[in-house]
């Protein structure tokens, strides 16, 4: 009998064991989480494309943790905004493990996730490179979302106009933010790689499953704010409809 059975034999229930999938940034990670702990971690290689290196690194994480994917109690994914490509590979990943084994998943803002790396109080903004000038962008203090600054797609010069005095710009864009918070207070925090994302993107969906927050594997679909070329050219549309809002602290 294992440590979970006994558990479940003396009336206790285990925190269920996550598995959390990051692929919107640079550089693609999961992690495995239980309650509150991280068990491991693994980024997948930035030098080969996310398809190639995915699975790969899960199955490395699996046997760094001499853990299985039977074992696995629900899934975390990042679900955007950020990479058009790695996003849609993250869900299908995620959507194709959820329905092999029966188990549920919960969403989580990418930028939330990005947010979890900038360490210290007071206000944080987490930024992607949204490419043509534009960032992903969104404000968070205290751990949950900021009214001045909405999950968006903003020019760099109107994103950097919203920070608050001696907010934190973390992300992969913030050397897009370099010139425009030149002679302000902001703190621009690097890149967090090595340090994988998925382990952030773990934390805030076991919060979330723990509050009931998981939804139907069918009903993952990633948050790309802003709409391919094609889609503009199709809908005469920039961005895309408001949605169902995305978990975030």
């Amino acid at each position: 009998m294992d440590a979970a059975a006994r558990l479940a034999r003396r009336g206790v229930t285990e925190a269920p064991l996550l598995l959390a999938v990051e692929t919107a940034t640079f550089a693609s990670s999961l992690a495995l989480w239980r309650g509150a702990t991280l068990l491991g971690e693994r980024a997948a290689d930035p030098g080969h494309a996310t398809a190639e290196v995915l699975i790969p690194a899960l199955d490395a994480l699996l046997a760094d943790t001499r853990l299985s994917l039977a074992a696995i109690g629900g899934f975390a994914v990042s679900i955007g905004p950020g990479s058009f490509t790695g996003l849609r590979i993250g869900v299908a990943t995620v959507k194709g493990l959820a329905f092999g084994t029966g188990r549920p998943a919960v969403a989580v803002s990418t930028l939330a996730a990005l947010a979890g790396h900038a360490e210290g109080p007071g206000p944080v903004a987490a930024v992607l490179d949204a490419r043509r000038g534009e960032v992903y962008a969104a404000g968070f203090e205290a751990g949950r979302a900021a009214d001045w600054l909405p999950e968006g797609v903003f020019p760099v010069d109107a994103f950097a106009a919203r920070l608050p005095a001696g907010c934190r710009v973390v992300g992969d864009g913030v050397a897009l933010c370099v010139a425009a918070l030149c002679g302000t207070d902001a703190v621009l925090v690097p890149p967090p790689y090595p340090a994988t994302t998925a382990r952030h993107v773990a934390s805030l969906g076991a919060q979330a499953w723990s509050r009931g927050g998981g939804i139907p594997t069918g009903d993952l679909v990633p948050r790309y704010l802003r709409r391919a070329e094609a889609e503009v050219k199709r809908t005469g549309e920039r961005f895309e409809s408001p949605a169902e809002p995305v978990l975030t602290p």
